[in-house]
């Protein structure tokens, strides 16, 4: 399989397990225990970080010595993992990532194959089969996923909490519905070093993964290792075709829509005259300009020996 490696274990026998106990239903709390144990019984000591507000991942990963550590566990959801990749790249960090999904939408881990089984989970990320993913930056700032803006995808932002943990996915979907009839068509200009586009748009993502905010094929020919950005934007159209594109974003036939701008690229700048929100990997992004950027393969993940295939064309 290309791309794989093999990690080895010897003389480094500390997990870095960063959870976040309130990510999702809350569930992983309930299995602390069980994790900690199958990580003792593989003959790992294990170093626990709770996810909290501030900058309790960032002062730890300034601090720690990676020549002691396998590898880091992050069980959370894509805002968790997100925290954990920053301070990663911030303090030169380069230990493989186990993931247990434990958010809402887990599309990072989603794209990976990853199972929902907590002990299935923990198999993998205490196996030795990894495989490489880019990281997008955006104005300094690093995304496992997507960064978006616009009206629609911003949707994580305004969604109840506790209606996410309640319904899952199914919240992101009948939020979006309760903002058509508010949408604002947006000016941008968007600059690669291909092209240069002006649009007026709805909404718009830069794309990593291949899903986000529960949107499975939102960018169906993305790449995690291609070295590229999948950028997709909604043109301003009659609310009338909206309907029927959204139907076509849930089956991942967009792309080909006269309604879509979809193009890949390794460098992009947004430009706007109007202040626009946006959202990095389902938490509050940064003011417009963006600036867009990858970095190649940055991050080692753990995949299942049975499951995952690796293809770098």
């Amino acid at each position: 399989m290309n791309g794989e490696k093999e990690t080895s274990n010897k003389k480094k026998n500390k997990i870095l397990l960063y959870y976040n106990a309130y990510s999702g239903s809350g569930v992983f709390k309930n299995n602390l225990d069980h994790i900690v144990e199958r990580i003792q019984n593989a003959g790992f000591q294990t170093i626990p970080v709770r996810a909290s507000k501030g900058l309790v991942i960032d002062d730890v990963l300034a601090n720690i010595d990676q020549d002691e550590f396998s590898r880091i566990i992050v069980a959370g959801g894509d805002g968790t993992v997100n925290l954990c990749v920053n301070a990663m790249i911030k303090h030169d960090i380069h230990l493989p990532l186990g993931i247990l999904p434990a958010g809402t939408a887990n599309d990072f881990a989603y794209y990976f194959e990853l199972p929902s089984d907590i002990d299935y989970q923990l198999d993998i990320a205490l196996g030795n089969k990894t495989t490489r993913a880019d990281v997008g930056e955006v104005n300094g700032r690093n995304f496992v996923n997507v960064a978006a803006l616009g009206a629609l995808i911003d949707v994580s932002q305004k969604t109840d909490p506790n209606l996410k943990n309640a319904i899952g996915v199914l919240a992101y979907y009948l939020k979006a519905l309760t903002e058509i009839p508010q949408l604002h068509a947006i000016p941008v200009k968007l600059t690669t070093p291909e092209a240069v586009h002006f649009e007026d748009i709805y909404f718009m993502v830069v794309m990593n993964g291949e899903s986000a905010g529960g949107f499975r094929k939102l960018s169906p020919q993305s790449s995690m290792n291609d070295g590229k950005l999948d950028v997709i934007a909604f043109r301003k159209m009659p609310i009338l075709e909206l309907g029927p594109l959204l139907f076509e974003v849930v089956n991942g036939r967009h792309p080909n829509n006269k309604n879509v701008l979809f193009f890949q690229t390794d460098e992009l700048t947004i430009e706007s005259n109007e202040d626009i929100s946006t959202d990095i990997d389902g938490e509050h992004g940064e003011k417009l300009p963006l600036h867009f950027k990858v970095l190649n393969e940055r991050l080692e993940v753990f995949v299942s020996e049975q499951n995952w295939t690796y293809d770098e064309d």
